[in-house]
């Protein structure tokens, strides 16, 4: 298996890890705030949602060979900086919190797809060269793929957790 697909894969699998568990939930348990977190499972969903924007904006950049065209956030605010990172995650919880779960359900589950999907238009030397898209700084584009698997393996994780304390 060469490295494009095994992250692919990896991708897939988490998806299917979060589809599991989602589905095994009730709307008012995914609804419910969590304390001591103020957010609900419903809310850690728009979260990781909002982030894979960016993401998917990246991938398809590269698809197209043009610069990403990121979702419009808080003016003046990088959030790729860890000295905004926490003002952009009040943003987005407080952007999206009132939408009803069937909208923040179907936005994330079809952006991971659409971002899967995406990630298979890439070859994978597109993928691992880590100069091959300027906009990266160095980075290879392989990299947000499994920062974006990361991502939802931290809140994945930490979720899990909670849920096996509070069963």
């Amino acid at each position: 298996m060469n490295m494009k697909s095994h992250i692919l894969t990896a991708l897939s699998e988490q998806f299917t890890r979060w589809e599991e568990l989602l589905s095994s939930l009730s709307e008012a348990q995914i609804s419910a705030q969590r304390l001591p977190s103020e957010w609900s499972i419903m809310d850690e969903i728009t979260h990781l949602r909002a982030w894979q924007q960016r993401s998917i904006a990246r991938v398809e950049a590269s698809l197209q060979d043009r610069e990403p065209e990121f979702p419009n956030w808080l003016p003046g605010v990088d959030p790729d900086a860890d000295v905004d990172t926490e003002r952009t995650n009040a943003w987005i919880y407080e952007t999206y919190r009132a939408q009803p779960w069937s909208k923040v359900y179907q936005d994330w589950r079809e952006g991971f797809q659409r971002f899967l999907e995406s990630g298979e238009g890439i070859s994978e030397k597109d993928l691992l060269d880590s100069s091959r898209y300027p906009w990266l700084k160095g980075y290879p584009l392989a990299y947000i793929l499994l920062a974006s698997y990361d991502h939802h393996q931290e809140h994945y994780e930490k979720l899990l957790a909670w849920l096996q304390e509070h069963r």
